[in-house]
């Protein structure tokens, strides 16, 4: 098993398509429906033998739930703000514009 390149609390964009977003939860391997899984498209499936990563994400249109493989994702230093509504709910912005769990989620 691999060790996850990225953390909770991270911004990351997508290698290939236009959205960005920021981490809150880590399955070490993939960890979804094989349905979803047969969804992508032969030629740009990725192994499930890597850390896969829930974002919550947006792109210039909307704001979404997204699981996407390390291998496509990217750090983001934009330093642009992200707009997800759901962003108060699950972080807290530090002075430095990264994001911190919030406390009353912690273990």
């Amino acid at each position: 098993m691999k060790t996850a390149k990225f953390s909770i609390g991270e911004i990351v964009r997508h290698r290939i398509l236009p959205f960005r977003g920021v981490i809150f939860d880590v399955d070490p391997e993939f960890n979804n429906t094989e349905e979803w899984y047969q969804a992508i498209p032969p030629e740009s499936r990725p192994a499930k033998n890597q850390p896969f990563y829930h974002l919550l994400a947006e792109n210039e249109e909307t704001e979404y739930i997204a699981y996407v493989s390390e291998q496509n994702l990217l750090s983001d230093d934009s330093d642009v703000p992200l707009r997800h509504p759901q962003l108060s709910e699950i972080f807290v912005q530090t002075d430095d514009g990264r994001y911190k769990q919030h406390p009353r989620l912690r273990h």
